[in-house]
Protein backbone atom coordinates (compact mmCIF):
# COMPACT_ATOMS: atom_id res chain seq x y z
CA UNK A 1 0.00 0.00 0.00
CA UNK A 2 2.91 2.34 0.78
CA UNK A 3 4.38 2.03 -2.69
CA UNK A 4 1.03 2.68 -4.33
CA UNK A 5 0.54 5.79 -2.20
CA UNK A 6 3.99 7.06 -3.16
CA UNK A 7 3.23 6.58 -6.85
CA UNK A 8 -0.05 8.42 -6.44
CA UNK A 9 1.73 11.33 -4.75
CA UNK A 10 4.19 11.50 -7.65
CA UNK A 11 1.28 11.78 -10.06
CA UNK A 12 -0.37 14.48 -7.98
CA UNK A 13 2.87 16.48 -8.19
CA UNK A 14 2.84 16.13 -11.97
CA UNK A 15 -0.75 17.32 -12.00
CA UNK A 16 0.33 20.40 -10.08
CA UNK A 17 3.16 21.00 -12.56
CA UNK A 18 0.69 20.92 -15.44
CA UNK A 19 -1.58 23.46 -13.82
CA UNK A 20 1.37 25.68 -12.92
CA UNK A 21 2.39 25.65 -16.61
CA UNK A 22 -1.11 26.69 -17.67
CA UNK A 23 -2.45 23.29 -18.77
CA UNK A 24 -5.81 21.99 -17.47
CA UNK A 25 -5.28 18.27 -16.69
CA UNK A 26 -9.03 17.58 -16.75
CA UNK A 27 -10.02 19.19 -20.03
CA UNK A 28 -13.31 18.93 -21.90
CA UNK A 29 -12.65 20.75 -25.17
CA UNK A 30 -10.93 18.12 -27.33
CA UNK A 31 -12.92 16.33 -30.05
CA UNK A 32 -11.27 13.29 -31.70
CA UNK A 33 -12.28 12.94 -35.33
CA UNK A 34 -11.06 9.37 -35.82
CA UNK A 35 -10.65 6.15 -33.88
CA UNK A 36 -7.58 3.98 -33.87
CA UNK A 37 -9.39 1.31 -35.85
CA UNK A 38 -10.51 3.78 -38.50
CA UNK A 39 -6.93 4.94 -39.01
CA UNK A 40 -5.69 1.36 -39.27
CA UNK A 41 -8.39 0.32 -41.76
CA UNK A 42 -7.86 3.40 -43.89
CA UNK A 43 -4.10 2.87 -44.17
CA UNK A 44 -3.59 -0.88 -43.66
CA UNK A 45 -2.35 -1.31 -47.24
CA UNK A 46 -0.28 1.87 -47.52
CA UNK A 47 3.48 1.46 -47.37
CA UNK A 48 6.06 3.93 -46.06
CA UNK A 49 6.43 5.91 -49.28
CA UNK A 50 2.70 6.14 -49.88
CA UNK A 51 2.18 7.51 -46.39
CA UNK A 52 4.97 10.06 -46.88
CA UNK A 53 3.28 11.28 -50.04
CA UNK A 54 -0.07 11.76 -48.31
CA UNK A 55 -1.21 14.95 -46.70
CA UNK A 56 -3.43 13.45 -43.98
CA UNK A 57 -3.96 14.89 -40.54
CA UNK A 58 -5.99 13.14 -37.79
CA UNK A 59 -7.03 13.84 -34.23
CA UNK A 60 -7.44 10.90 -31.85
CA UNK A 61 -7.86 10.39 -28.12
CA UNK A 62 -7.27 7.44 -25.85
CA UNK A 63 -5.68 6.05 -22.73
CA UNK A 64 -1.91 5.54 -22.60
CA UNK A 65 -1.30 1.80 -22.19
CA UNK A 66 2.39 1.66 -23.17
CA UNK A 67 5.11 4.27 -22.88
CA UNK A 68 8.74 4.28 -24.09
CA UNK A 69 10.83 7.46 -23.84
CA UNK A 70 14.09 7.86 -25.77
CA UNK A 71 15.63 11.27 -25.18
CA UNK A 72 14.25 13.58 -27.85
CA UNK A 73 11.61 11.08 -29.04
CA UNK A 74 8.89 9.07 -27.35
CA UNK A 75 6.68 6.19 -28.40
CA UNK A 76 3.45 5.40 -26.62
CA UNK A 77 0.32 3.43 -27.40
CA UNK A 78 -3.15 4.78 -26.88
CA UNK A 79 -6.25 2.64 -26.45
CA UNK A 80 -9.73 3.77 -27.40
CA UNK A 81 -13.00 1.89 -27.79
CA UNK A 82 -11.87 0.27 -31.05
CA UNK A 83 -8.33 -0.84 -30.24
CA UNK A 84 -4.82 0.56 -29.90
CA UNK A 85 -2.54 2.68 -32.04
CA UNK A 86 1.12 3.62 -31.64
CA UNK A 87 2.01 7.31 -31.33
CA UNK A 88 5.42 8.83 -32.11
CA UNK A 89 6.36 12.19 -30.61
CA UNK A 90 9.55 14.10 -31.59
CA UNK A 91 10.66 17.23 -29.77
CA UNK A 92 11.60 19.05 -32.99
CA UNK A 93 8.09 18.45 -34.37
CA UNK A 94 5.93 19.37 -31.37
CA UNK A 95 8.32 21.93 -29.93
CA UNK A 96 10.55 21.85 -26.88
CA UNK A 97 7.93 23.37 -24.58
CA UNK A 98 5.25 20.81 -25.43
CA UNK A 99 7.74 17.96 -25.47
CA UNK A 100 8.97 18.91 -22.02
CA UNK A 101 5.55 18.08 -20.70
CA UNK A 102 5.90 14.48 -21.82
CA UNK A 103 7.69 13.87 -18.54
CA UNK A 104 4.31 14.36 -16.84
CA UNK A 105 2.64 11.61 -18.91
CA UNK A 106 2.06 8.32 -17.10
CA UNK A 107 0.47 5.02 -17.97
CA UNK A 108 -3.27 5.39 -17.62
CA UNK A 109 -3.43 9.05 -18.62
CA UNK A 110 -5.96 9.97 -21.30
CA UNK A 111 -4.42 12.09 -24.05
CA UNK A 112 -5.45 13.87 -27.21
CA UNK A 113 -3.23 13.53 -30.28
CA UNK A 114 -3.01 15.36 -33.59
CA UNK A 115 -0.77 13.92 -36.28
CA UNK A 116 -0.14 12.17 -39.57
CA UNK A 117 0.18 8.44 -40.33
CA UNK A 118 3.61 6.88 -40.91
CA UNK A 119 5.32 3.52 -40.67
CA UNK A 120 8.25 2.75 -38.39
CA UNK A 121 11.31 0.81 -39.49
CA UNK A 122 9.55 -2.38 -38.37
CA UNK A 123 6.54 -1.51 -40.54
CA UNK A 124 4.11 -0.67 -37.72
CA UNK A 125 1.46 1.88 -38.61
CA UNK A 126 2.01 4.85 -36.30
CA UNK A 127 0.69 8.37 -35.88
CA UNK A 128 3.48 10.97 -35.95
CA UNK A 129 2.26 13.60 -33.52
CA UNK A 130 2.34 17.28 -34.35
CA UNK A 131 0.68 18.01 -31.03
CA UNK A 132 -0.60 16.29 -27.92
CA UNK A 133 -2.39 17.16 -24.68
CA UNK A 134 -3.17 15.41 -21.45
CA UNK A 135 -6.96 15.38 -21.21
CA UNK A 136 -7.27 13.40 -17.97
CA UNK A 137 -4.49 12.83 -15.49
CA UNK A 138 -4.72 9.38 -13.91
CA UNK A 139 -3.73 9.38 -10.25
CA UNK A 140 -3.88 5.61 -9.74
CA UNK A 141 -1.10 3.54 -11.32
CA UNK A 142 -2.26 0.57 -13.39
CA UNK A 143 -1.71 -3.03 -12.26
CA UNK A 144 1.94 -4.03 -12.20
CA UNK A 145 1.46 -6.57 -14.97
CA UNK A 146 0.48 -4.89 -18.20
CA UNK A 147 -2.21 -7.51 -18.90
CA UNK A 148 -4.29 -6.44 -15.94
CA UNK A 149 -5.55 -7.58 -12.60
CA UNK A 150 -4.68 -11.15 -11.68
CA UNK A 151 -6.81 -11.43 -8.54
CA UNK A 152 -10.24 -12.63 -9.64
CA UNK A 153 -12.20 -10.76 -7.01
CA UNK A 154 -10.27 -7.55 -7.66
CA UNK A 155 -11.30 -7.84 -11.30
CA UNK A 156 -14.98 -7.88 -10.32
CA UNK A 157 -14.69 -5.16 -7.67
CA UNK A 158 -12.66 -2.88 -9.94
CA UNK A 159 -14.30 -3.79 -13.22
CA UNK A 160 -13.33 -0.45 -14.75
CA UNK A 161 -9.66 -1.37 -14.29
CA UNK A 162 -10.31 -4.88 -15.58
CA UNK A 163 -11.90 -3.50 -18.75
CA UNK A 164 -8.94 -1.23 -19.45
CA UNK A 165 -6.34 -3.96 -19.25
CA UNK A 166 -8.24 -7.15 -20.10
CA UNK A 167 -9.32 -7.49 -23.75
CA UNK A 168 -11.06 -10.78 -22.95
CA UNK A 169 -13.36 -9.00 -20.51
CA UNK A 170 -14.17 -6.34 -23.10
CA UNK A 171 -14.91 -9.05 -25.65
CA UNK A 172 -17.39 -10.75 -23.31
CA UNK A 173 -19.49 -7.63 -22.90
CA UNK A 174 -19.40 -6.80 -26.59
CA UNK A 175 -20.63 -10.32 -27.27
CA UNK A 176 -23.32 -9.96 -24.62
CA UNK A 177 -24.55 -6.79 -26.33
CA UNK A 178 -24.58 -8.64 -29.65
CA UNK A 179 -26.65 -11.47 -28.13
CA UNK A 180 -29.23 -9.04 -26.76
CA UNK A 181 -29.36 -7.16 -30.07
CA UNK A 182 -29.92 -10.43 -31.94
CA UNK A 183 -32.75 -11.37 -29.55
CA UNK A 184 -34.44 -8.03 -30.17
CA UNK A 185 -34.11 -8.37 -33.95
CA UNK A 186 -35.49 -11.90 -33.83
CA UNK A 187 -38.57 -10.97 -31.80
CA UNK A 188 -39.20 -7.64 -33.51
CA UNK A 189 -39.29 -9.42 -36.88
CA UNK A 190 -41.99 -11.73 -35.49
CA UNK A 191 -44.26 -8.89 -34.49
CA UNK A 192 -43.45 -8.95 -30.77
CA UNK A 193 -43.76 -5.63 -28.97
CA UNK A 194 -41.02 -4.69 -26.51
CA UNK A 195 -42.48 -3.27 -23.29
CA UNK A 196 -41.45 -2.19 -19.80
CA UNK A 197 -43.24 -3.29 -16.65
CA UNK A 198 -42.91 -2.12 -13.02
CA UNK A 199 -39.95 -3.07 -10.87
CA UNK A 200 -41.50 -1.95 -7.56
CA UNK A 201 -44.51 -4.13 -6.77
CA UNK A 202 -47.05 -4.52 -3.99
CA UNK A 203 -46.98 -8.28 -4.58
CA UNK A 204 -43.86 -9.90 -6.05
CA UNK A 205 -45.11 -12.89 -8.03
CA UNK A 206 -44.35 -14.94 -11.10
CA UNK A 207 -41.82 -17.24 -9.41
CA UNK A 208 -40.99 -18.84 -6.08
CA UNK A 209 -38.25 -16.71 -4.57
CA UNK A 210 -37.69 -14.43 -1.59
CA UNK A 211 -37.95 -10.79 -2.72
CA UNK A 212 -35.98 -7.74 -1.69
CA UNK A 213 -38.27 -5.49 0.35
CA UNK A 214 -38.36 -1.71 0.60
CA UNK A 215 -40.68 0.97 1.92
CA UNK A 216 -42.43 3.50 -0.29
CA UNK A 217 -42.43 6.67 1.84
CA UNK A 218 -44.94 8.64 -0.23
CA UNK A 219 -47.50 5.84 0.05
CA UNK A 220 -46.39 4.68 3.51
CA UNK A 221 -46.48 1.13 2.20
CA UNK A 222 -44.07 -1.80 1.82
CA UNK A 223 -43.11 -2.79 -1.70
CA UNK A 224 -40.89 -5.47 -3.21
CA UNK A 225 -38.48 -5.52 -6.12
CA UNK A 226 -39.86 -7.80 -8.79
CA UNK A 227 -38.68 -11.41 -8.91
CA UNK A 228 -40.12 -11.89 -12.41
CA UNK A 229 -41.91 -9.87 -15.09
CA UNK A 230 -44.44 -12.62 -15.81
CA UNK A 231 -47.67 -11.40 -14.22
CA UNK A 232 -47.57 -7.90 -15.69
CA UNK A 233 -46.68 -9.18 -19.14
CA UNK A 234 -49.69 -11.50 -19.05
CA UNK A 235 -51.84 -8.52 -18.04
CA UNK A 236 -50.70 -6.89 -21.30
CA UNK A 237 -51.77 -9.96 -23.28
CA UNK A 238 -55.18 -9.60 -21.62
CA UNK A 239 -55.12 -5.97 -22.79
CA UNK A 240 -54.70 -6.99 -26.42
CA UNK A 241 -50.93 -6.96 -26.93
CA UNK A 242 -50.88 -10.52 -28.22
CA UNK A 243 -47.08 -10.76 -28.54
CA UNK A 244 -44.95 -8.96 -25.97
CA UNK A 245 -41.49 -9.25 -24.51
CA UNK A 246 -39.31 -7.53 -21.95
CA UNK A 247 -35.58 -7.67 -21.34
CA UNK A 248 -35.01 -6.40 -17.84
CA UNK A 249 -33.62 -6.78 -14.37
CA UNK A 250 -35.15 -9.08 -11.77
CA UNK A 251 -34.12 -9.43 -8.14
CA UNK A 252 -34.13 -12.48 -5.87
CA UNK A 253 -33.00 -12.37 -2.27
CA UNK A 254 -31.02 -15.58 -2.39
CA UNK A 255 -27.45 -16.83 -2.27
CA UNK A 256 -24.49 -16.15 -4.52
CA UNK A 257 -23.09 -18.97 -6.60
CA UNK A 258 -21.41 -19.78 -9.87
CA UNK A 259 -24.79 -19.66 -11.65
CA UNK A 260 -26.70 -17.17 -9.49
CA UNK A 261 -26.51 -13.43 -8.93
CA UNK A 262 -29.31 -11.86 -6.87
CA UNK A 263 -29.71 -9.17 -9.55
CA UNK A 264 -29.98 -10.75 -12.98
CA UNK A 265 -31.30 -10.02 -16.47
CA UNK A 266 -34.04 -12.06 -18.06
CA UNK A 267 -35.96 -12.12 -21.29
CA UNK A 268 -39.63 -12.94 -20.91
CA UNK A 269 -41.92 -13.27 -23.90
CA UNK A 270 -45.61 -14.10 -24.27
CA UNK A 271 -47.53 -15.15 -27.35
CA UNK A 272 -51.28 -15.51 -27.58
CA UNK A 273 -52.77 -18.54 -29.35
CA UNK A 274 -49.61 -20.58 -28.78
CA UNK A 275 -48.57 -23.54 -26.65
CA UNK A 276 -45.32 -24.68 -25.07
CA UNK A 277 -44.74 -26.79 -28.19
CA UNK A 278 -44.75 -23.62 -30.31
CA UNK A 279 -42.18 -22.04 -28.01
CA UNK A 280 -39.92 -25.07 -28.30
CA UNK A 281 -39.73 -24.37 -32.03
CA UNK A 282 -39.22 -20.65 -31.45
CA UNK A 283 -36.48 -21.28 -28.86
CA UNK A 284 -34.58 -23.60 -31.17
CA UNK A 285 -34.78 -21.02 -33.94
CA UNK A 286 -33.68 -18.21 -31.61
CA UNK A 287 -30.66 -20.04 -30.19
CA UNK A 288 -29.45 -21.41 -33.50
CA UNK A 289 -29.78 -17.90 -34.92
CA UNK A 290 -27.69 -16.47 -32.09
CA UNK A 291 -25.10 -19.18 -32.67
CA UNK A 292 -24.95 -18.32 -36.36
CA UNK A 293 -24.56 -14.59 -35.74
CA UNK A 294 -22.43 -14.56 -32.59
CA UNK A 295 -20.55 -17.86 -32.66
CA UNK A 296 -20.47 -18.04 -36.49
CA UNK A 297 -21.41 -21.69 -36.52
CA UNK A 298 -23.72 -24.32 -35.13
CA UNK A 299 -21.60 -25.40 -32.17
CA UNK A 300 -19.83 -23.88 -29.19
CA UNK A 301 -17.24 -25.05 -26.71
CA UNK A 302 -18.16 -24.59 -23.08
CA UNK A 303 -15.61 -25.45 -20.40
CA UNK A 304 -13.99 -28.03 -22.64
CA UNK A 305 -17.27 -29.60 -23.80
CA UNK A 306 -18.35 -29.41 -27.41
CA UNK A 307 -22.04 -28.46 -27.60
CA UNK A 308 -23.98 -28.84 -30.83
CA UNK A 309 -26.64 -26.19 -31.37
CA UNK A 310 -28.34 -28.00 -34.23
CA UNK A 311 -32.06 -28.63 -34.54
CA UNK A 312 -33.91 -30.48 -33.24
CA UNK A 313 -32.71 -30.38 -29.65
CA UNK A 314 -33.28 -33.49 -27.52
CA UNK A 315 -36.59 -33.77 -25.66
CA UNK A 316 -37.36 -35.85 -22.57
CA UNK A 317 -39.90 -35.79 -19.74
CA UNK A 318 -38.93 -35.30 -16.10
CA UNK A 319 -40.00 -38.87 -15.30
CA UNK A 320 -38.10 -40.40 -18.22
CA UNK A 321 -35.00 -38.33 -17.40
CA UNK A 322 -35.02 -39.74 -13.86
CA UNK A 323 -35.68 -43.27 -15.15
CA UNK A 324 -32.76 -43.01 -17.54
CA UNK A 325 -30.45 -41.54 -14.91
CA UNK A 326 -31.27 -44.16 -12.26
CA UNK A 327 -31.39 -47.06 -14.72
CA UNK A 328 -34.92 -48.16 -13.81
CA UNK A 329 -37.96 -49.02 -15.89
CA UNK A 330 -40.03 -46.14 -17.22
CA UNK A 331 -41.66 -43.97 -14.57
CA UNK A 332 -43.74 -41.98 -17.05
CA UNK A 333 -47.04 -43.46 -15.83
CA UNK A 334 -46.16 -43.59 -12.13
CA UNK A 335 -49.12 -43.37 -9.75
CA UNK A 336 -47.55 -44.66 -6.53
CA UNK A 337 -45.95 -42.36 -3.97
CA UNK A 338 -44.20 -45.38 -2.48
CA UNK A 339 -42.67 -46.36 -5.81
CA UNK A 340 -41.39 -42.84 -6.34
CA UNK A 341 -39.97 -42.74 -2.82
CA UNK A 342 -38.19 -46.04 -3.40
CA UNK A 343 -36.38 -44.86 -6.53
CA UNK A 344 -35.41 -41.36 -5.35
CA UNK A 345 -34.28 -42.16 -1.81
CA UNK A 346 -30.56 -41.38 -1.57
CA UNK A 347 -30.70 -39.33 -4.78
CA UNK A 348 -31.99 -36.06 -3.29
CA UNK A 349 -31.05 -33.62 -0.59
CA UNK A 350 -31.94 -35.02 2.84
CA UNK A 351 -35.01 -32.87 3.35
CA UNK A 352 -36.34 -32.87 -0.23
CA UNK A 353 -38.71 -35.89 0.04
CA UNK A 354 -40.47 -34.70 3.20
CA UNK A 355 -40.66 -31.13 1.90
CA UNK A 356 -42.22 -32.29 -1.36
CA UNK A 357 -44.82 -34.31 0.50
CA UNK A 358 -45.62 -31.49 2.93
CA UNK A 359 -45.94 -28.96 0.12
CA UNK A 360 -48.52 -31.13 -1.65
CA UNK A 361 -50.76 -31.82 1.35
CA UNK A 362 -53.71 -29.64 2.33
CA UNK A 363 -53.71 -28.10 5.81
CA UNK A 364 -56.21 -30.59 7.17
CA UNK A 365 -54.28 -33.51 5.68
CA UNK A 366 -50.95 -32.89 7.42
CA UNK A 367 -52.02 -34.01 10.89
CA UNK A 368 -54.41 -36.63 9.57
CA UNK A 369 -52.09 -38.39 7.12
CA UNK A 370 -48.71 -37.93 8.83
CA UNK A 371 -48.73 -39.53 12.32
CA UNK A 372 -45.52 -37.78 13.36
CA UNK A 373 -47.09 -34.35 12.76
CA UNK A 374 -48.78 -34.35 16.16
CA UNK A 375 -51.01 -31.40 17.04
CA UNK A 376 -50.79 -27.64 17.05
CA UNK A 377 -50.84 -25.17 14.18
CA UNK A 378 -50.29 -26.39 10.66
CA UNK A 379 -46.79 -24.90 10.68
CA UNK A 380 -46.04 -26.69 13.95
CA UNK A 381 -47.35 -29.94 12.49
CA UNK A 382 -45.18 -29.51 9.39
CA UNK A 383 -42.13 -28.71 11.53
CA UNK A 384 -42.78 -31.77 13.72
CA UNK A 385 -43.21 -34.09 10.74
CA UNK A 386 -40.05 -32.73 9.10
CA UNK A 387 -38.03 -33.04 12.30
CA UNK A 388 -39.25 -36.60 12.96
CA UNK A 389 -38.30 -37.67 9.44
CA UNK A 390 -34.83 -36.10 9.55
CA UNK A 391 -34.13 -37.58 13.00
CA UNK A 392 -35.41 -41.07 12.12
CA UNK A 393 -32.91 -43.87 12.80
CA UNK A 394 -34.05 -45.57 9.59
CA UNK A 395 -35.01 -42.65 7.38
CA UNK A 396 -35.74 -44.86 4.39
CA UNK A 397 -38.24 -46.93 6.39
CA UNK A 398 -39.85 -43.74 7.68
CA UNK A 399 -40.26 -42.43 4.14
CA UNK A 400 -41.70 -45.73 2.90
CA UNK A 401 -44.23 -45.83 5.71
CA UNK A 402 -45.27 -42.28 4.98
CA UNK A 403 -45.56 -42.96 1.25
CA UNK A 404 -47.55 -46.16 1.80
CA UNK A 405 -50.05 -44.25 3.93
CA UNK A 406 -50.48 -41.60 1.23
CA UNK A 407 -51.06 -44.25 -1.43
CA UNK A 408 -53.88 -45.66 0.69
CA UNK A 409 -55.52 -42.31 1.42
CA UNK A 410 -55.33 -40.24 -1.77
CA UNK A 411 -56.97 -40.55 -5.18
CA UNK A 412 -54.98 -41.44 -8.28
CA UNK A 413 -54.45 -37.85 -9.49
CA UNK A 414 -53.11 -36.74 -6.09
CA UNK A 415 -50.88 -39.81 -5.76
CA UNK A 416 -49.46 -39.20 -9.21
CA UNK A 417 -48.84 -35.52 -8.50
CA UNK A 418 -46.88 -36.28 -5.31
CA UNK A 419 -45.00 -39.14 -6.98
CA UNK A 420 -43.96 -36.86 -9.84
CA UNK A 421 -42.95 -34.17 -7.35
CA UNK A 422 -40.66 -36.69 -5.64
CA UNK A 423 -39.12 -37.57 -9.01
CA UNK A 424 -38.64 -33.86 -9.61
CA UNK A 425 -36.54 -33.54 -6.43
CA UNK A 426 -34.20 -36.21 -7.81
CA UNK A 427 -34.17 -34.46 -11.19
CA UNK A 428 -33.10 -31.18 -9.61
CA UNK A 429 -30.52 -32.78 -7.34
CA UNK A 430 -28.78 -35.17 -9.73
CA UNK A 431 -30.08 -35.08 -13.29
CA UNK A 432 -29.97 -31.42 -14.33
CA UNK A 433 -26.17 -31.23 -14.19
CA UNK A 434 -25.85 -34.23 -16.54
CA UNK A 435 -27.78 -32.58 -19.41
CA UNK A 436 -24.87 -31.23 -21.44
CA UNK A 437 -26.26 -31.14 -24.95
CA UNK A 438 -29.33 -28.89 -25.48
CA UNK A 439 -32.29 -30.76 -23.97
CA UNK A 440 -35.92 -29.74 -23.53
CA UNK A 441 -37.27 -31.33 -20.36
CA UNK A 442 -41.06 -31.58 -20.36
CA UNK A 443 -44.05 -32.84 -18.32
CA UNK A 444 -43.39 -31.16 -14.99
CA UNK A 445 -45.48 -31.97 -11.90
CA UNK A 446 -48.27 -29.48 -11.31
CA UNK A 447 -47.26 -28.61 -7.71
CA UNK A 448 -43.88 -27.35 -8.98
CA UNK A 449 -45.54 -25.15 -11.62
CA UNK A 450 -48.28 -22.98 -10.07
CA UNK A 451 -48.79 -20.75 -13.13
CA UNK A 452 -48.76 -23.40 -15.86
CA UNK A 453 -51.73 -25.02 -17.60
CA UNK A 454 -52.42 -28.66 -16.82
CA UNK A 455 -52.61 -31.25 -19.54
CA UNK A 456 -56.28 -32.02 -20.12
CA UNK A 457 -55.54 -35.74 -20.33
CA UNK A 458 -53.20 -35.78 -17.30
CA UNK A 459 -54.05 -33.08 -14.70
CA UNK A 460 -51.10 -34.04 -12.48
CA UNK A 461 -48.73 -32.73 -15.17
CA UNK A 462 -48.41 -29.27 -16.73
CA UNK A 463 -47.54 -28.27 -20.28
CA UNK A 464 -44.12 -26.89 -19.41
CA UNK A 465 -40.53 -27.26 -20.54
CA UNK A 466 -37.14 -26.15 -19.34
CA UNK A 467 -34.15 -26.03 -21.65
CA UNK A 468 -30.85 -27.27 -20.22
CA UNK A 469 -27.46 -26.73 -21.83
CA UNK A 470 -24.14 -27.62 -20.20
CA UNK A 471 -26.01 -28.65 -17.07
CA UNK A 472 -27.62 -25.21 -16.66
CA UNK A 473 -31.23 -24.17 -16.96
CA UNK A 474 -31.31 -21.60 -19.75
CA UNK A 475 -35.04 -21.29 -20.47
CA UNK A 476 -38.34 -22.01 -18.74
CA UNK A 477 -41.65 -21.95 -20.60
CA UNK A 478 -45.21 -23.21 -20.41
CA UNK A 479 -48.71 -22.93 -21.71
CA UNK A 480 -50.24 -20.34 -19.42
CA UNK A 481 -53.00 -21.05 -16.95
CA UNK A 482 -55.96 -18.89 -18.06
CA UNK A 483 -58.62 -20.33 -15.75
CA UNK A 484 -59.07 -17.72 -12.97
CA UNK A 485 -60.75 -20.19 -10.61
CA UNK A 486 -57.92 -22.70 -10.91
CA UNK A 487 -55.36 -19.89 -10.58
CA UNK A 488 -57.00 -18.60 -7.40
CA UNK A 489 -56.87 -22.08 -5.89
CA UNK A 490 -53.18 -22.34 -6.70
CA UNK A 491 -52.47 -18.91 -5.24
CA UNK A 492 -54.36 -19.94 -2.11
CA UNK A 493 -52.07 -22.96 -1.89
CA UNK A 494 -49.05 -20.62 -2.12
CA UNK A 495 -50.53 -18.49 0.67
CA UNK A 496 -50.88 -21.63 2.79
CA UNK A 497 -47.23 -22.49 2.17
CA UNK A 498 -46.23 -18.97 3.19
CA UNK A 499 -48.20 -19.36 6.42
CA UNK A 500 -46.22 -22.55 7.06
CA UNK A 501 -42.96 -20.60 6.92
CA UNK A 502 -42.05 -20.81 3.22
CA UNK A 503 -40.38 -17.43 2.62
CA UNK A 504 -40.25 -18.04 -1.15
CA UNK A 505 -43.97 -18.66 -1.61
CA UNK A 506 -45.62 -15.65 -3.31
CA UNK A 507 -48.73 -14.02 -1.92
CA UNK A 508 -52.17 -13.59 -3.45
CA UNK A 509 -52.35 -11.18 -6.39
CA UNK A 510 -56.01 -10.18 -6.60
CA UNK A 511 -55.48 -7.82 -9.52
CA UNK A 512 -53.92 -10.59 -11.60
CA UNK A 513 -56.92 -12.81 -10.83
CA UNK A 514 -59.13 -9.93 -11.96
CA UNK A 515 -57.17 -9.74 -15.22
CA UNK A 516 -57.72 -13.46 -15.80
CA UNK A 517 -61.42 -12.96 -15.14
CA UNK A 518 -61.46 -10.28 -17.84
CA UNK A 519 -60.02 -13.00 -20.10
CA UNK A 520 -56.54 -14.18 -21.04
CA UNK A 521 -56.47 -15.73 -24.52
CA UNK A 522 -54.79 -19.12 -24.88
CA UNK A 523 -51.16 -18.10 -24.34
CA UNK A 524 -47.67 -19.51 -23.95
CA UNK A 525 -44.85 -17.69 -22.19
CA UNK A 526 -41.12 -18.16 -21.75
CA UNK A 527 -38.25 -16.81 -19.69
CA UNK A 528 -34.62 -16.98 -20.80
CA UNK A 529 -31.70 -16.04 -18.57
CA UNK A 530 -29.55 -13.54 -20.47
CA UNK A 531 -26.64 -13.96 -18.07
CA UNK A 532 -26.49 -17.74 -18.44
CA UNK A 533 -26.96 -17.51 -22.19
CA UNK A 534 -23.96 -15.19 -22.29
CA UNK A 535 -21.99 -17.60 -20.10
CA UNK A 536 -22.52 -20.30 -22.72
CA UNK A 537 -21.57 -18.22 -25.74
CA UNK A 538 -18.56 -16.67 -23.97
CA UNK A 539 -17.34 -19.91 -22.33
CA UNK A 540 -17.51 -18.22 -18.92
CA UNK A 541 -17.24 -20.54 -15.93
CA UNK A 542 -19.06 -18.17 -13.58
CA UNK A 543 -21.92 -15.72 -13.95
CA UNK A 544 -19.71 -12.97 -12.49
CA UNK A 545 -17.67 -12.96 -15.69
CA UNK A 546 -20.70 -11.85 -17.75
CA UNK A 547 -22.16 -9.24 -15.37
CA UNK A 548 -20.35 -5.93 -15.45
CA UNK A 549 -20.76 -5.29 -11.74
CA UNK A 550 -21.69 -8.56 -10.02
CA UNK A 551 -22.79 -8.66 -6.42
CA UNK A 552 -19.98 -9.46 -4.00
CA UNK A 553 -19.75 -9.72 -0.27
CA UNK A 554 -18.78 -6.40 1.40
CA UNK A 555 -15.41 -5.37 2.80
CA UNK A 556 -12.77 -8.05 2.19
CA UNK A 557 -15.17 -10.13 0.12
CA UNK A 558 -15.49 -13.85 0.00
CA UNK A 559 -12.11 -14.62 -1.61
CA UNK A 560 -13.51 -17.02 -4.17
CA UNK A 561 -16.66 -19.06 -4.65
CA UNK A 562 -18.99 -18.50 -1.68
CA UNK A 563 -19.57 -21.31 0.76
CA UNK A 564 -23.34 -21.37 0.25
CA UNK A 565 -25.62 -23.89 -1.36
CA UNK A 566 -27.01 -22.97 -4.74
CA UNK A 567 -30.65 -21.88 -4.63
CA UNK A 568 -33.19 -23.46 -6.90
CA UNK A 569 -32.95 -22.05 -10.38
CA UNK A 570 -36.17 -20.47 -11.57
CA UNK A 571 -35.04 -18.11 -14.29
Amino acid sequence: MGQEQNLREQRVRKLTELRSAGYEPYANDFRPEMTSREVQVRHERDDTEQLKAMDRFYTLAGRVVALRKHGKSTFFNIQDRTGTLQIYVQSDKVGETVYAHLKTVDLGDIVGIAGSPMRTRTGELTLAASGFRILTKSLIPPPEKWHGLTDVEARYRRRYVDLIHNPDARAIFRKRAAIVAQIRRFLDMRDYLEVETPILLEVAGGAAAAPFLTHYNALDSDFALRIATELHLKRLVVGGFERVYEIGKCFRNEGLSRKHNPEFTSLELYQAYATAADLIELTEELLTGIASKVAEGDSITYQGQQIALTRPFARISVADAVSKHLGVESLADIKSVQRAAEVVFGHTNDSDPINAILDDLEDDEVGRLLPDAGSGTVQQQCDAARAAYLKATDRRAALMAMAQGLDGALDETRRRAIALHLLYTCFEHEVESTLIQPTFVTHYPQPASPLARRFDQDPAVVDRFELFIAGMEVANAFSELSDPIDQRQRFERQVRLKSRGDAEAPGMDEDFIHALEVGLPPTAGEGIGIDRLTMLFCDAATIREVILFPQLRPDEGWGGEPAVSEPESKE
